[in-house]
């Protein structure tokens, strides 16, 4: 009888172990897993706060035993399919466009075969972000300038096609064969900007456009976003970083939110609803680090993640938190944080349901990014 109970909890342990780390293991092998436990580890010390800890491991315990009864009950259900890609087509005035949709096109045209927009909302260039796709299916960003001409375009979608022989296939190798030397510095008015990439992004200038193209550490360094700005919107922006409101905070946690389920999409997940119920808390932690210079999941008062949803009385079977700061935008803050082991298993976690993203501005202009998923 004991060798059996000893069986059963050891296929417990294990099934709570591939619950925990199953996404990055095949995303990353067991190096991500060793990052992953060490991060976990870090945060446990950090809050040692054991009762609490072993409090959590019931609680995902019970989570994992209904997680599979639900499973089994949905076992043969068909999920819907993805709307058909569109045809795509080489450009023809610009050497890249998004969905066929280059530098210059005109907003009516742009709707007239795409239709109307999902959103729009601030950027740190100044203007909206407009966001189109089919439950975030062929997502992508347009931006316009006052006579409603395209200036700036984003994709985290296979929806890129070049004259350059670039794609979503290329690797960083590739591309810098292809493009040549990136850009080391931007110049906004006297100063240089280095442009620090850490090898996860490089910007090129290409037919008067600044083309910035993001790869994917955990898929061979292969292309997975572009962002493309006109010359004339990227010098309306005269520092590195934006000048903080009310409205580019509520963009950039917009644009987080709909980059994440973008994202997510491509990897065959649901999209996330928002949590409104959790923005005052995802908020409140990211103005707490802007205005006293730190950067942790624990704040200063010793409160995990956990903790403060529980005292702002979000229920949850499942929460996780991501974090960022010092990125000049949504888009550079959300492709950071998916080329993170930790953050990427949260961000493509399939039993998340519900995202809250608060931003704040320290007094240097520095946005805190603060994402909060859960399951309800």
């Amino acid at each position: 009888m004991r060798r059996i109970r000893q069986l059963l909890m050891l296929i417990l342990i294990s099934a709570v172990f591939w619950h925990f780390y199953g996404d990055t293991y095949d995303s990353s092998g067991i190096d991500g897993v060793v990052d992953d436990v060490r991060h976990d580890v870090n945060m446990i010390s950090e809050k040692a706060n054991f009762p609490a800890v072993f409090d959590r491991i019931q609680f995902e315990l019970q989570y994992l035993t209904n997680s599979l009864k639900e499973k089994l009950n949905n076992e043969g259900n068909n999920r819907q399919p993805p709307p058909e890609k569109p045809e795509l087509a080489a450009p023809s005035n610009q050497s890249f466009s998004v969905y066929n949709i280059e530098i210059g096109d005109e907003r009516s045209d742009v709707e007239q075969e795409i239709g109307p927009p999902q959103r729009a909302s601030l950027n740190e260039y100044g203007v909206d972000w407009v966001a189109y796709h089919e439950n975030y299916h062929h997502f992508f960003m347009a931006a316009y300038n006052e006579q409603n001409q395209v200036v700036g375009l984003y994709t985290n979608q296979d929806l890129l096609t070049s004259t350059q022989g670039v794609s979503f296939e290329s690797s960083r190798d590739a591309v810098r064969e292809q493009l040549g030397d990136p850009l080391r510095y931007i110049r906004k008015g006297l100063i240089n900007y280095d442009i620090q990439s850490n090898g996860d992004h490089d910007t090129f200038k290409i037919d008067g456009q600044f083309i910035t193209l993001f790869y994917d550490k955990h898929e061979n360094d292969t292309v997975t976003a572009v962002q493309i700005i006109n010359q004339q919107l990227e010098k309306q922006k005269k520092s590195f970083y934006p000048d903080p409101s009310d409205a580019l905070q509520k963009g950039f946690e917009y644009q987080l939110f709909d980059l994440t389920n973008a994202a997510r999409v491509v990897h065959g997940l649901k999209p996330l609803s928002w949590g409104e119920n959790a923005l005052k808390t995802a908020r409140d932690h990211s103005i707490d680090m802007a205005q006293n210079s730190y950067f942790s999941h624990q704040n200063l008062e010793g409160q995990s993640p956990f903790d403060r949803m529980k005292e702002d009385g979000i229920s949850y079977r499942m929460a996780g938190e991501n974090l960022a700061a010092g990125q000049s935008s949504s888009i550079f803050a959300h492709e950071g944080l998916m080329n993170s082991s930790g953050h990427r298993k949260n961000i493509l976690k399939e039993d998340f349901n519900t995202l809250a993203i608060g931003v704040a501005f320290n007094a240097d202009t520095h946005p805190y990014y603060t994402e909060t998923f859960w399951e309800e």
